[in-house]
């Protein structure tokens, strides 16, 4: 590790080209408050301008329990409603940022804990973590863009009856959903996360940025549109000097091959 530093709400450490966040409030399950936002909002910017790709996993046996009722409960109206539209610009610079992030899930992944990993661009769980919305039990609703990310990962559906229910889901079920991309093993989320984060360090920058980027805005527009976009991205693409450097390696044989998985170049 090049730099680690604690702080109230968040670890921040760097290594090589990546920034690992750690969600830093264990004995609250690492449930969120206005304050603790504000933290990641500080080290989502500040691994947006000093690294390749991110990692943000919680301290302690649980990723994120959610919102911190206590806080939340006592909120005017309005202060709730400012409250969650920062949530959603926050969450915002992960998911429509400059660069990837890869979020590692252990144990509790509930509520708002759950908004911020679907903000991720890619969910790695351990066999300890578990899924759950619990809003409807709770008489609330999800605030931290959830009607959106996750309603788009699983399915408004599915996402419906974890909410009605208060269903529980295991990181098997989850991943069968399409809320979880990678499973792990019990304890090793976050080396592979850090292993995911790594290899997407290496890509092009600008290729990683209109992936996670255009992808989702293509997503909401038509065909036509959205095809139309793709044309002017992929051309803007080709322009950097990082493409070309890269696509003359491979034309020159000094790139690797994409082979079938476990099998030699």
């Amino acid at each position: 590790m090049t730099r680690a530093e604690t702080g109230d709400f968040v670890t921040y450490e760097t290594d090589g080209d990546i920034a690992i966040i750690g969600l830093n409030r264990p004995h609250k399950r690492n449930a969120v408050s206005d304050r603790f936002v504000e933290a990641i909002h500080d080290a989502v910017t500040r691994a947006s301008t000093e690294a390749s790709a991110a990692v943000i996993h919680g301290h302690g046996p649980h990723f994120c329990a959610g919102l911190d009722l206590s806080e939340h409960s006592e909120k005017p109206l309005f202060e709730a409603v400012k409250g969650s539209r920062r949530w959603h610009a926050v969450f915002d610079g992960i998911e429509r940022g400059t660069i990837p992030f890869v979020s590692a899930l252990s144990g509790a992944t509930v509520g708002g804990g759950f908004e911020l990993a679907a903000a991720t661009h890619i969910r790695v769980a351990d066999s300890t973590a578990f899924f759950a919305l619990p809003e409807g039990q709770r008489g609330i609703f999800v605030g931290g863009g959830g009607s959106v990310r996750i309603a788009r990962l699983i399915g408004p559906a599915r996402m419906g009856d974890m909410m009605l229910t208060g269903r529980v889901l295991d990181a098997t079920e989850m991943e069968r959903w399409g809320g979880v991309t990678y499973l792990a093993e019990e304890g090793g989320a976050l080396e592979r996360a850090k292993a995911i984060a790594w290899r997407m360090a290496e890509n092009a920058e600008f290729t990683n940025y209109a992936i996670i980027n255009a992808l989702p805005r293509i997503a909401d527009m038509s065909s036509e549109d959205g095809l139309f976009t793709e044309s002017m991205v992929s051309a803007l693409a080709t322009m950097t000097d990082d493409a070309r450097d890269r696509l003359r390696a491979f034309l020159e044989k000094r790139a690797a091959k994409v082979v079938a998985p476990g099998r030699d170049q």
